[in-house]
């Protein structure tokens, strides 16, 4: 029953296009916890989209910093979230 249950709200989730915002939710939160209040105060806007994780900061020096770090952290968050889900950041 479980599994069934797993699999219908899977399919509703694609169905209505739900699948990628709820990922998205997930990211938000994963990020918050894995980057801390001092970095996320700074975060203006996390989208995903297809694979691409899309970030938008109001700090320059910070954007620098983590265009040097995006591999490591593409592999906290897949790590975190238990799945492949950010293939790529892009800083805006």
């Amino acid at each position: 029953m479980e599994h069934n249950l797993k699999d219908s709200i899977k399919a509703f989730l694609k169905a209505n296009n739900l699948e990628e915002k709820l990922m998205e939710v997930r990211i938000k939160a994963c990020w918050e916890k894995l980057m801390g209040n001092g970095i996320t105060q700074h975060t203006t806007s996390i989208v995903l989209r297809n694979g691409k994780l899309y970030l938008t900061f109001d700090s320059a020096a910070l954007k620098q910093e983590l265009t040097y770090s995006k591999s490591k952290v593409i592999e906290m968050m897949n790590k975190d979230l238990g799945e492949e889900a950010v293939n790529e950041i892009i800083i805006r």
